[in-house]
Parts: structure tokens; C-alpha cells; sequence
């Protein structure tokens, strides 16, 4: 039985799946960490630089905004994923909530975060990217699944 359990959302629908799945099926006193992790973007507002397209210096502050605007979208969503799991029976005093910005990757980052918060579970959704970007970087939960040891890595579809 899951004692600690790290749930990786993004805003795909079988994230959402992922957490429904918690909520349904997973004892409720168990401790819960819901994370996101964002994809790292916000060097590129900052930059001004040739090596960049036109077309990015251009738009870089609408792009930089709507960057901003999901993040703020992003941490309202794990309020709800939180809320979600408060209804289903889980105490909200043994659920953490974290949105942060990749620090080396975002799988590895989701590797970093089970090996230093000691979970015995983890639950993701199947697929968040599109299938191009999962073509050119590999999926996620492909290289958690790879990466992952000593921990049981739920797959939700």
C-alpha cells in the first residue's frame, strides 16, 4: 500500500487522469506531493541576442507573457488537483503542493524529486506532449519509467 505518493501533473488530460486515479483508488491517509514542473523558457525572454529568430525578438514579451500566464494558470491548477484529493478523503495537512521551473530537465527533475522526497509511488499521466515533441525529446513518463528505481511508477491512460 502507497504511503508516499508524488503525483507529476501538467495540464494534459491524462495528468488529470493520473490524479483522478489517486483520488479513486489510493488510501487517504497517505502523504501526497503534487508537482509540476515547468519547462524552462524564461532564459529566452531574457536574451537579445542575433542567434535568436526575428521572429522570437519581435514577440519575445507576448511570448514571455503568455509563459507567465501559464505558470499562474499552472499553480491554479494544482490548487484544484489539491482540492480534488481534500474531497476524495486525504488531509489536506498531508499534501504538498510545488509548481517550479526545470532545473535540469523535467523528467530528471521528476527523478530528483523522487530520490530526495523518498516516495514508495508515483503517478503520472501516460503522455503531456504532443506526439512531434515526444518524437524529438522522448516522453516524460518514458524516461521516468527508465530512471526510476525502488519506487512503484504508476502509468495512467
Amino acid at each position: 500500500m502507497a504511503n508516499s505518493i508524488l503525483i507529476a501533473l501538467d495540464d494534459s488530460e491524462n495528468a488529470q487522469k493520473a490524479l483522478e486515479y489517486v483520488a479513486n483508488n489510493m488510501n487517504p491517509s497517505a502523504k501526497v506531493a503534487i508537482i509540476t514542473i515547468l519547462p524552462k523558457v524564461s532564459t529566452a525572454c531574457g536574451m537579445d541576442s542575433p542567434s535568436l529568430t526575428p521572429l522570437f525578438n519581435r514577440n519575445s514579451q507576448v511570448f514571455c507573457n503568455m509563459e507567465d500566464a501559464k505558470r499562474e494558470r499552472m499553480k491554479e491548477y494544482v490548487g484544484e488537483a489539491e482540492k480534488c484529493l481534500i474531497a476524495a478523503g486525504f488531509s489536506p495537512d498531508n499534501i504538498t503542493t510545488r509548481v517550479e521551473e526545470q532545473r535540469f530537465g523535467v523528467a530528471r527533475d521528476i527523478l530528483q524529486e523522487i530520490k530526495e522526497g523518498k516516495y514508495d509511488t508515483v503517478v503520472l499521466g501516460r503522455r503531456g506532449l504532443s506526439g512531434v515533441k515526444e518524437f524529438f525529446s522522448g516522453s516524460v513518463t518514458t524516461k521516468v519509467l527508465q530512471g526510476a528505481s525502488g519506487v512503484t511508477v504508476i502509468v495512467v491512460d
